[in-house]
């Protein structure tokens, strides 16, 4: 169709206003499950100690004589366990120009940044506690240094995992020391037998783990587990129910919750109350020097994990 003649369109003006949206879109998951359920402490050193203990070994055979001769048995001390805090950084640049304009859909530039870069930085410390970085006490030798790093969750775990008892896929090899890596195994299938030896493992050894986090697409193996087909439960006409969120097993129940930020190879029966984050500097912002017309500011968080007792979770390992 013909346009009216000489009608002035908006392809030829210069000066209209541009139409810019006041809200900035932006997906990117910054859950922390992990972070969320474990507990928190105050360190007071980079280096940060605590002490586990267990009972003696039951004695089946504990039957003594009238008028026993006392003889006092040896006690031994409780283990103290330890870690490090690494410092984990995000940071932001923003120019005197650009922080004196008026941007789309913020105030400020500079807090806008902050505020993406302390997401980033918590899905970092997340992804770190999550794996299975392995300590790294750190040198402050001038020309040699070397960053601290933290022992990560997996790492911790890795006793509890051995190719005798299914938890590790075949060659699955715990590491030698707490600075030796884990040599992952083959990989085989989440099954529900797999999850229901692990809770007898868990349970023989006193502990009681109230929380399964996995990656995703182990949450959907979770979801598709046999005793979900007994479920009765009542749905919308138009509903599919295909989830779960709990797994009721002889031992206690488990919470399950997925996580973006871990192995999927891996799976984590926890217990909460038996790990947290030591923090010996908690998140700070902190201006930084520059020579010239912006503004820099580092976001700072030093951290570690405080596993309190390795032996109240389970890992089951090498999942395909």
């Amino acid at each position: 169709m013909a346009r009216v003649t000489n009608s002035y369109q908006t392809y030829d003006a210069t000066t209209n206003r541009e139409d810019l949206s006041n809200i900035i879109y932006n997906i990117d998951p910054a859950d922390t499950p992990i972070f969320s359920a474990l507990g928190r402490r105050d360190a007071k050193n980079r280096f940060f100690e605590w002490s586990t203990d267990t009972l003696p070994a039951v004695n089946i055979g504990n039957a003594q004589v009238e008028g026993l001769i006392f003889a006092g048995a040896v006690s031994a001390p409780p283990a103290r366990l330890h870690n490090v805090c690494q410092i984990s950084t995000r940071d932001a640049t923003v120019t005197g120009s650009q922080e004196a304009s008026n941007p789309a859909g913020k105030k400020s530039e500079m807090g806008y940044q902050m505020a993406l870069k302390s997401k980033a930085l918590k899905r970092d410390m997340e992804s770190i506690a999550s794996q299975t970085q392995a300590y790294n006490a750190g040198s402050g030798v001038t020309g040699s240094e070397v960053a601290r790093t933290t022992r990560a969750l997996e790492h911790w775990l890795s006793n509890n995992v051995s190719v005798g008892n299914t938890m590790g896929g075949t060659g699955y090899t715990a590491p030698g020391s707490e600075t030796a890596a884990i040599v992952d195994g083959t990989q085989r299938a989440f099954t529900e037998t797999l999850l229901k030896a692990a809770m007898v493992l868990a349970y023989n050894r006193g502990a009681e783990p109230s929380l399964l986090v996995c990656g995703p697409g182990q949450k959907g193996v979770v979801s598709g587990f046999a005793g979900r087909t007994t479920a009765r439960q009542i749905i919308g006409e138009k509903e599919i129910v295909a989830t779960a969120s709990m797994y009721a097993s002889d031992f206690g129940d488990l919470r399950v919750v997925p996580s973006r930020w871990m192995r999927n190879r891996s799976v984590f029966l926890l217990d909460p109350e038996y790990a947290a984050i030591a923090y010996f500097r908690p998140f700070f912002k902190k201006p930084m020097p520059i020579a010239g017309d912006a503004e820099a500011n580092l976001l700072i968080a030093e951290w570690g994990v405080e596993m309190r007792n390795p032996n109240a979770h389970q890992l089951i390992a090498d999942l395909s």
